[in-house]
């Protein structure tokens, strides 16, 4: 596996900056957030943006994955919105964004773009909600077709798709060999979906990317390690278990007030957990 971080915790840093910070403090893969002021997919100078930090991504050794969950991006006044549950044209916004997110990953040669439902605003039926969303997926796989670009999909607590259950009706409606799935380990612990090593090896043949954090028994709060009620030993022994060899990125977007020594410390504590969770 790889040790690697999500830049929506270096939100006040340039993405260059992150990047290069991120690579000298020995990481090896990068999330890379889609944002404003990071490969912002509708801003003109996209290209030269896409070009340097492909550059460095290569100079570095780094691999990637796409993310797409910026808050504002897409609407500056409503967190999240709009999403692939929504009604017609908005969620023809959403399924832009995704496909221009699927786009910059082959230009990048990432190793997937992540997304999720979203959480719905109005008052449809769940038929109607699974509806969209399963359309949206099925038509983002197409898109993703030429690049061979692989799809992540995270449940996410409060949202539509929020447990692996869910996630399971899902991907039946969805039967894409470029569908799959993010885990985010923290979700599992707080939404109860435990032992989280069970859940590693039912997915892992569709595990394409994760997501690490501490967190607490139903409270969706990404801490620093140390700060949750999480063994990590257990989630690190399981990934080496199933033989997952992408990214296992810190989500902590909460941090970027101290970035730099956020990552040093949540580096040196993984780490520790993997070298503890190898077997002598």
């Amino acid at each position: 596996m790889l040790l690697g971080y999500n830049t929506n915790g270096f939100a006040h840093h340039r993405l260059e900056d992150a990047i290069a910070i991120l690579a000298d403090l020995g990481y090896r893969s990068i999330a890379l957030t889609l944002d404003y002021h990071a490969l912002d997919p509708f801003d003109p100078a996209l290209p030269r943006q896409l070009s340097t930090v492909k550059a460095l991504l290569q100079r570095h050794g780094l691999r990637s994955v796409v993310e797409t969950g910026a808050r504002f991006l897409l609407d500056p006044r409503r967190k999240h919105q709009p999403t692939l549950l929504s009604p017609s044209p908005e969620r023809e916004r959403r399924l832009d964004f995704l496909r221009r997110a699927v786009d910059v990953a082959a230009e990048l040669g990432s190793d997937a773009v992540s997304f999720w439902s979203g959480a719905s605003k109005e008052a449809a039926s769940a038929d109607e909600l699974m509806d969209r969303l399963a359309d949206g997926c099925l038509r983002l796989c197409r898109h993703a077709e030429a690049g061979r670009v692989r799809l992540a999909f995270e449940p996410e607590p409060g949202m539509l798709i929020d447990t692996m259950d869910r996630f399971a009706g899902l991907r039946e409606r969805v039967d894409h060999p470029l569908f799959g799935l993010t885990i985010d380990v923290g979700h599992l612990h707080c939404l109860g979906e435990v032992p989280i090593a069970d859940r590693l090896r039912r997915w892992r043949d569709r595990l394409w990317n994760v997501h690490i954090e501490d967190m607490r028994r139903g409270v969706h709060d990404h801490l620093m390690f140390g700060e949750g009620e999480m063994d990590f030993r257990e989630v690190l022994r399981a990934l080496n278990e199933i033989g997952y060899a992408g990214g296992v990125h810190v989500e902590l977007s909460r941090h970027g007030h101290d970035a730099v020594e956020t990552a040093r410390g949540a580096l040196a504590f993984l780490r520790a957990a993997r070298d503890d969770s190898t077997p002598a």
